[in-house]
């Protein structure tokens, strides 16, 4: 939890491009000092870090960067910021997200948050009208457990949520765009390394 300013901020996720560009050095660099002390001359080896340096812009920057570079999530006790985006959290089903935390789950599936795999990727952010939107987290148990944490709080603690969920009713939120059902999450491919 960090302080910015005079606002609270819960939870932050930036767009991953010094991560990424901080793994694509490590990969080029690993190369060139394999290349250069086990296979062939430092002079030879030479050739990878250009490699690396040519593909950055293309690869590192256009093909794994850019379509994630709004992925950047911030969650505060007002509103939650994806992108550009800004949702206030009056509008976010908060007693559903508690009850399902103190249960031991999240609003990703129905599986326990400690037992996703790392290819679940997606944690859904219930509405008040019905209506869920995924947002994608390279962890998303470690926002999970911001998130649940933040609404059993907001809905005044363990025993005024239980209380609430065995009087209030709601619909089921169900995803804005369901995936299919054979898909448990984004696949992994090679840029996964950079992402």
């Amino acid at each position: 939890m960090a302080n910015t300013g005079k606002r609270r901020v819960l939870y932050r996720q930036g767009s991953g491009f010094w991560r990424m560009t901080a793994k694509w050095v490590l990969v080029f660099g690993t190369l060139y000092l394999l290349d250069g002390g086990l296979i062939r001359s430092w002079g030879d080896a030479v050739a990878w870090p250009l490699i690396g340096i040519v593909l950055y812009v293309p690869f590192g920057i256009g093909v794994a960067w850019y379509p994630n570079k709004d992925r950047r999530v911030e969650l505060t006790p007002v509103e939650l910021r994806v992108g550009r985006k800004r949702l206030p959290m009056e509008s976010v089903n908060l007693l559903h997200v508690a009850r399902l935390w103190l249960e031991g789950r999240s609003t990703a599936d129905d599986q326990p948050v400690l037992r996703w795999p790392r290819a679940v990727r997606v944690v859904w952010v219930p509405l008040w009208d019905g209506r869920a939107f995924g947002v994608e987290f390279p962890d998303p148990a470690a926002f999970a457990g911001v998130f649940g944490d933040f609404a059993v709080e907001a809905c005044g603690g363990p025993d005024a949520v239980r209380a609430r969920a065995a009087t209030e009713t709601y619909p089921e939120p169900r995803p804005m765009r369901p995936r299919p059902a054979g898909d448990a999450g984004s696949r992994t491919d090679l840029l996964d390394l950079f992402d």
